[in-house]
């Protein structure tokens, strides 16, 4: 196995890999007491379960790194630092990401680093107490297997000039990599960020210092990283927000270029160097690169005029407009505004040879900024999509004038390179297939969407026509990750040589190197998100930059399948015999499962739309834009915050158009039946309610009750027609059991086990249910897409996305306190029911409780969930419209949400004798649960 090459690789439960072509690296500063008084004020008074939350709302906000600190002395800082990084292990979504250790005391880093997981980050150690403890120091810190922040600090004192700054940190990489050999790639240089601007000149030229030291360090130590606290440059200027955030872009500005790649900044908050207010940019500059002795003065005679006044109305500025044609298409581009961009585009083609100049110049080097912007996370995905908008409406105006050009020279204008995208067959989810091409097409590639449902020969047709440079599957459910593996055969059957883009939520760097990219000889790529779509793209069409990166792209793949070969067959699996012995004990003998009010099938036909605004969830709204964070805190986020309540605005614009205008229609079909355990399976009674062809009666075939009122929100409900005793009609439910080696005192869960036994002499009671609020939505994306508008169209499916989990949020509701009625009392605000608050639970097949997507197709048979609510599956058991959300209810006051995780080939084989379906059958259906390899 060839060599990795030399790149920092840190992690917490997931891998952070820092390239020369990463973005500049965030550090999350808000865990440290003494950096956030309110974190202080947390840790101070006990309060861990609080100051949790900080690290969650750090990590959703966008920071890579946490940093946490607890050099505070009314603390005892070691066991603070012990209990907080415990705690915070525990949490996944925390955890995902390294932590740094911060701490002046070496004993707190220590306690610090044995409580790590992952590779994280010591900060700092410097040789203010001589070699002899640095060195110790940086062995035990190599010994822990973590990074070090190294502090431009001797036995003289911190550095505050470039040579001194230079001289420290070439000192400590020499005893750093010759004594100890401690990695290059491992050591982060702080050259110490110092205040400006303060009135004493020998503060003058602190920030050139900096710069100029990080600029011979990268030069010197290439594998290294810069990092320092940006927010010191400024401190003189504290109280005036605006002119602080003006000397971070521009001290950033410089200081990246120079080769500062790390750091603890508010990105979120700073304003584009090229949107600085001129004059304020001059003298920011004057101060920042110490270019004139009375630089202070002349930035402190206009500092207040940027300062602001509470309240006061923002007026929109258009001396933009008065600059050239070229100037001004960029700015309506950088900002997405399209309400000059024909008039400014005519202005532009007028001055221009042929129209393709118009594209290939102002327009691409708009998009290029855009592109820059982007890729350094200082714009964000919701901005980029409207800029594309922009961009659509001007090469939509320019199309007549190029394609007479083309016909009169043939000339066809170049592209970065062309990709085929396509939603594999069965699979109708394109949310984010939609994004990344939009991202590509800013960024000059020309993007052919296949659409949904796409048959993996078609993709391969389309491809060979257009001699397209890349194929892009997407896939949302797990049985899109088989079809792509399909594909992926086909494409080195057939001989095809282009790369291969793998994206999609249930898709993963493990399962790619595993299943697919073995199947295929030439680069096959995961691509984790939108932002990383053309830096994959670019890397792979470059004839410099594709053989490296496909190399560690190889290297990468390749340690995976290492790693999964040496993991061990089922090691971590109990038999399966011992997992149901093992079993959730739900006490049957003292408790009675609640009988429904008002069992079997209701059908709505028509939900009231202005019903669900209150229950949408916001936040996977804004997860689907790439904007990290909860909603409503993301609103007031210091990073993503401004982008996310501009997003916010437009989509509650939309909503009401949507109520108002009844673009959409939501339906619903649910039913609560008897039921009992067998096993790990569920035998429902469903009567005589399955359409007709089942051998039974339909209800709805003269006994169906059509509810008297006019409300839309009322169901219908079909009554089933009373059959002799004995004739029901039974269907079996199949479930799957964990199989985790877990203490005695621990279940290994299994959804039956929240139904009562057929041998407990407990009668019990199982529902079903399907929504979608997608019905009516073609018409109006089609509209959106006619007129070059992929925002709006983005927009409307992730908002009919919402709708239907709001359904589905209120009809559980509804069935808790009406239909089935056992919890008549319930009191829940929206937060409460989107965080679970209730008793019982809804899982749905294809999710970790029931990952088996196939019972889908039994629960839309049991409910006729196409004739009842517009609802059909596709062959791989996806949903259409997309916008829509099934699954089960139960009662038991401990069921439960759970992981199934990883199954045993013994349970496989038991399930496929349950379901009655080939062995290999099953193997497919559960292809990323499967802890062996059926291959």
């Amino acid at each position: 196995m060839s060599a990795l090459p030399r790149q920092t690789r840190l992690s917490g439960l997931e891998p952070l890999q820092i390239t020369p072509q990463s973005n500049f690296v965030n550090v999350g500063e808000r865990t440290n007491v003494t950096g956030s008084a309110q974190f202080k004020k947390l840790i101070l008074e006990d309060r861990y379960d609080e100051a949790v939350v900080v690290a969650r709302q750090q990590v959703e906000s966008g920071a890579q790194v946490i940093d946490v600190n607890m050099d505070e002395g009314l603390l005892d800082s070691e066991q603070a630092m012990v209990t907080y990084l415990n705690l915070i292990a525990a949490e996944p979504d925390i955890a995902r990401v390294p932590v740094m250790v911060d701490s002046s005391k070496w004993s707190v880093i220590e306690a610090g680093l044995k409580c790590l997981q992952g590779k994280g980050i010591v900060n700092s150690i410097s040789m203010k107490e001589g070699e002899t403890e640095f060195l110790r120091q940086a062995r035990l810190v190599r010994r822990y297997g973590a990074a070090v922040v190294v502090m431009a600090f001797d036995e003289v004192g911190q550095a505050d000039s470039i040579e001194r700054k230079v001289e420290i940190c070439s000192r400590a990489y020499q005893l750093l990599t010759q004594q100890i050999g401690f990695p290059p790639e491992d050591i982060i240089f702080d050259p110490n960020v110092f205040a400006i601007a303060t009135g004493i000149e020998e503060h003058n030229n602190y920030a050139v210092d900096f710069i100029e030291a990080t600029r011979e360090l990268k030069r010197r130590f290439p594998y290294s990283h810069i990092s320092g606290g940006v927010s010191n440059v400024s401190f003189s200027f504290r109280g005036n927000e605006p002119v602080r955030q003006a000397i971070h872009a521009v001290f950033l500005y410089h200081a990246i270029k120079a080769g500062m790649d790390m750091g603890i900044v508010n990105a979120g908050a700073l304003p584009l160097y090229d949107d600085l207010d001129a004059d304020l940019r001059e003298r920011v500059e004057d101060v920042v690169l110490n270019r004139r002795p009375d630089g202070t003065e002349r930035l402190l005679e206009i500092a207040d005029r940027f300062k602001g006044k509470k309240g006061e109305k923002k007026v929109e500025d258009l001396a933009w407009r008065e600059k050239p044609v070229r100037d001004r298409l960029s700015h309506s581009l950088v900002h997405g505004i399209d309400q000059y961009i024909e008039t400014d585009t005519e202005e532009a083609r007028a001055q221009s040879t042929r129209p393709l100049d118009v594209i290939e110049g102002p327009l691409m080097d708009g998009m290029n900024v855009v592109g820059d912007l982007f890729g350094a996370g200082k714009m964000f995905l919701p901005q980029v999509v409207k800029s594309a908008r922009v961009m659509k409406k001007a090469v939509a105006y320019l199309l007549p004038y190029i394609e007479a050009e083309k016909l009169r020279t043939g000339d066809v204008g170049k592209s970065n390179g062309k990709i085929v995208m396509a939603t594999v067959k069965g699979d109708v989810h394109d949310i984010g297939k939609n994004i990344v091409g939009v991202v590509l097409a800013c960024n000059n590639f020309d993007v052919i969407d296949l659409g949904v449902m796409v048959p993996a020969q078609t993709i391969l047709d389309r491809a060979r026509a257009e001699n397209a440079d890349l194929i892009g599957l997407s896939g949302l459910i797990t049985p899109s990750l088989e079809e792509m593996s399909h594909v992926a055969k086909e494409m080195q059957r057939q001989g095809f040589t282009m790369p291969l883009l793998i994206g999609g939520a249930t898709t993963s760097r493990a399962h790619t190197a595993l299943k697919i990219d073995p199947h295929y000889k030439s680069p096959t790529v995961w691509v984790k998100d939108a932002s990383r779509a053309v830096g994959v793209a670019q890397s792979l069409i470059s004839i410099e930059l594709r053989e490296p990166f496909v190399a560690a792209n190889s290297a990468d793949y390749a340690e995976i399948r290492e790693r999964h070969k040496t993991r061990g067959d089922g090691k971590r699996l109990v038999p399966l015999a011992k997992a149901r012995g093992q079993r959730f004990n739900g006490s049957w003998a003292d408790y009675t499962p609640p009988a429904p009010k008002q069992p079997g099938l209701h059908v709505l036909d028509d939900y009231s739309l202005a019903e669900l605004v209150e229950y949408i969830d916001w936040t996977p709204f804004f997860n689907t834009w790439e904007l990290a964070g909860r909603y409503p805190a993301i609103l007031s986020d210091e990073i993503v915050g401004a982008q996310a309540n501009e997003l916010y605005r437009d989509a509650r614009a939309m909503l009401k158009q949507i109520v108002d205008e009844k673009w959409l229609t939501a339906k619903a079909v649910f039913a609560l039946w008897s039921a009992n355990a067998i096993g790990d399976d569920v035998v429902v009674e469903t009567a005589a309610l399955l359409p007709s062809g089942e051998g039974v009666r339909r209800a709805d075939e003269g006994t169906a009750k059509q509810s008297t009122t006019e409300s839309p929100s009322s169901p219908r409900t079909l009554t089933p027609t009373p059959l002799p005793e004995g004739e029901g009609f039974h269907t079996t439910l199949h479930f799957l059991r964990q199989q985790a080696d877990k203490p005695i005192d621990r279940p290994d869960f299994c959804l039956a086990d929240f139904i009562a036994p057929k041998d407990s002499g407990k009668q019990d009671w199982i529902g079903a249910f399907a929504v979608t609020a997608g019905i009516g939505i073609e018409a109006h994306v089609a509209r959106f897409e006619a007129a070059f508008d992929d925002y709006n169209a983005i927009m409307l499916k992730a908002l009919a996305d919402r709708f239907a989990e709001a359904l589905a949020e209120r009809l559980h509701q509804r069935v808790r306190k009406e239909f089935w009625g056992y919890a008549a009392d319930e009191a829940l605000d929206n937060d409460a029911l989107i965080g679970e608050g209730y008793r019982g639970i809804r899982p749905a097949p294809g999710y970790p409780a029931c990952p088996e997507h196939s019972e889908k197709a039994t629960l839309f048979r049991l409910l006729d969930a196409e004739s009842n609510a517009g609802i059909r599956l596709t062959e791989s058991f996806a949903m259409y419209p997309a916008a829509a959300v099934s699954g089960y209810y139960f009662s038991h006051p401990d069921s439960q949400y759970f992981v199934v995780g990883r199954v045993s080939k013994e349970q496989v084989e038991d399930y496929a004798r349950r379901k009655g379906v080939p062995v290999l059958q099953a193997e497919r259906w559960l292809a990323s649960n499967l802890d062996y390899d059926p291959e």
